[in-house]
């Protein structure tokens, strides 16, 4: 693991074609597109150098215009954006990949995803649209690409069907759905897992267990489970449109968790039933 350059070093996870990753970046999920230039803009003056969008977020051009008015080269910020569950076939896939650089100003994406794998639409073909994302890693326009929200046999099929294995996958993560056997398979295939709704909506917060190790270190408890996300190896991008939340959130490389703080936060799992999101083997949801 190595750092990458900002106000404050943030650690960095190699994938498995080579470039590397901030391990914590800046979310932009529900942030309105009229809010989003400056949100990004104060992330990235606190330290942040990886932001998360998607085509279904609505607000990639903020987040190019949020990069451009932080002063930074394009080169100095990873983005990632993820393909709009409309557009699975490839030629609409390759048309949305289009847009997308279009909105961010830019002429290649650091990590594209396929958003969700959507098995009960489209013929429940997903590997075609894979087939297609790997076009852009060849065309230089996609640095890496990778999944969202894929299950253990949809990344099997994957590996029988196709010739590239997702950089990452970005599952729902938290300590009441630890998810670990997607993240055991990403592991022993190579794939990093990125965590979205890393606090559980906000859920885990009031925990006793959290309030106790965030009195015991003197932090706030959002910051002990980002801290329990990065110490496990996952990447993980909070999100939060308050400038004083978002620098907490990005205060979290001052202070560790101990053997039985880690073990404590991890045995808050509840399995299924602490999901918060939809089951990737129904979720169907497509924008009008």
């Amino acid at each position: 693991m190595s750092s990458i350059d900002g106000p404050v070093p943030t650690p960095t996870i190699t994938l498995n074609d080579g470039h590397r990753i901030p391990q914590l970046g800046f979310g932009v999920y529900q942030v309105p597109p009229e809010d989003t230039a400056a949100t990004v803009r104060t992330a990235l003056e606190i330290g942040y150098r990886h932001i998360d969008t998607a085509q279904m977020y609505g607000n990639e051009k903020g987040v190019g215009d949020g990069i451009r008015d932080a002063g930074l080269d394009r080169g100095a910020v990873y983005v990632t954006s993820k393909l709009n569950n409309g557009f699975h076939r490839p030629d609409d896939a390759r048309r949305a990949f289009d847009a997308t650089l279009d909105e961010l100003g830019s002429d290649y994406v650091d990590l594209f995803l396929i958003h969700w794998p959507l098995p009960t639409l489209y013929e429940g073909d997903f590997v075609s649209t894979w087939q297609t994302c790997e076009e852009f890693t060849v065309d230089g326009r996609a640095r890496s690409i990778g999944v969202s929200n894929f299950a253990i046999h949809h990344l099997q099929e994957l590996a029988r069907e196709t010739a590239t294995a997702p950089a990452v996958n970005q599952i729902e993560v938290h300590p009441y759905f630890t998810n670990d056997a997607v993240r055991a398979y990403g592991t022993e295939h190579n794939i990093v897992t990125e965590a979205w709704s890393p606090i559980a909506r906000g859920a885990v917060l009031g925990d006793p267990v959290v309030i106790r190790i965030a009195k015991s270190l003197g932090v706030r408890p959002a910051q002990v489970v980002l801290r329990w996300h990065i110490q496990r190896g996952d990447i993980v991008f909070p999100k939060s449109v308050d400038p004083q939340r978002i620098r907490e959130n990005f205060e979290i490389f001052d202070f560790d968790l101990n053997d039985e703080e880690l073990e404590a936060l991890t045995t808050l799992d509840r399995g299924e039933p602490g999901r918060r999101g939809p089951n990737p083997d129904t979720f169907a949801y497509v924008p009008a």
